[in-house]
C-alpha cells in the first residue's frame, strides 16, 4: 500500500490496520535505518511478502482478510522463513501460542514500546545474520549436527528447517552439552530480553524444536528447571 526508501538495514513488511499504530511503527523503523512497507490487511500484506521480500515483517495477529497467523502459516507452507514478528493484544495468549507454533520468531504485546519492536527487529535480524554464540565450529550432539556458519542443521543425517529463532535456541543448548539452562537464561540468551516477556515463549520453541527434529531430537526436560541437550 505505502513504502518507503529500502533503507540502509533492509526493508520491512508491516501489516497492521490500525493507522495510528502501523504509522507510530513506521515512523521509529525509518528512524532506525530500516525502509518500510505498509499494508492494511492480510491478503495485501501476504501479496507484498511474496513480492517485495522483505529482511523481516511485522504482523498484527487481527487483520481484515486474512489473518496475521494465516499469514505466517502460509509464508512457511511455501518455504519463506522471513522472520516473522507479531503484533497481539494483551489478551491474546492462546493466538500468541498459535502464532509461535505457526514459525514465528517473537512477538510484542499492545500497548508497546515502539523503541522495544524496534529492538526486536534488530534482535532476530542479528540472530538471522550469524552464528549467536561463540565459534562457527559445527557442533554434533548425539544424532543432530549444527553448523552455525552455515546456518544448517541435520538430523540423523537429514535436513531440518528452523526459523532464525528455532535454530538459535538449539544452538544455545547444543554450545554447552549437558548444561541445564532456566527459562529465564534462554529468554536472556537467545531472544536478549527479561523474563517479564513470558517464559511460555521458551516451552513454545522447545516443542516445535523437538518435532521437527522428530526421533532424533536432543532436547531433554529437567523438571522444574528447564531445559538442556544430551546425546
Amino acid at each position: 500500500m505505502t513504502a518507503d526508501a529500502t533503507g540502509q538495514r533492509g526493508l520491512v513488511l508491516v501489516v497492521e490496520d490500525e493507522p495510528a499504530i502501523a504509522d507510530l511503527v513506521r515512523l521509529y523503523l525509518s528512524r532506525d535505518g530500516f525502509g518500510v512497507h505498509l499494508e492494511r490487511d492480510g491478503t495485501g500484506g501476504l501479496a507484498a511478502a511474496r513480492r517485495l521480500r522483505p529482511v523481516a515483517c511485522v504482523l498484527d495477529i487481527t487483520l481484515p482478510g486474512l489473518a496475521g497467523t494465516e499469514v505466517c502459516r502460509r509464508l512457511r507452507e511455501a518455504g519463506d522463513w522471513t522472520p516473522v514478528l507479531f503484533l497481539t493484544a494483551r489478551d491474546d495468549e492462546v493466538d500468541r501460542i498459535v502464532g509461535l507454533e505457526l514459525g514465528a520468531d517473537d512477538y510484542v504485546t499492545k500497548p508497546f514500546s515502539p523503541r522495544e519492536l524496534v529492538a526486536r527487529v534488530r534482535a532476530v535480524l542479528r540472530r538471522t545474520a550469524g552464528a549467536p554464540d561463540g565459534p562457527d565450529r559445527p557442533r554434533t550432539v548425539g544424532p543432530v549436527t549444527l553448523d552455525p556458519a552455515r546456518r544448517t542443521v541435520l538430523a540423523a543425517g537429514s535436513p531440518v528447517q528452523l526459523t532464525s529463532t528455532e535454530f538459535d535456541l538449539l544452538a544455545h543448548l547444543m554450545a554447552r552439552p549437558g548444561r541445564v539452562f532456566t527459562r529465564e537464561e534462554l529468554l536472556a540468551g537467545v531472544w536478549g530480553y527479561a523474563a517479564h516477556a513470558g517464559t511460555r515463549t521458551v516451552d513454545v520453541h522447545v516443542a516445535q524444536v523437538r518435532a521437527k527434529l522428530g526421533p532424533a531430537s536432543v532436547i531433554r526436560t529437567h523438571r522444574g528447571v528447564g531445559y538442556a541437550a544430551n546425546g
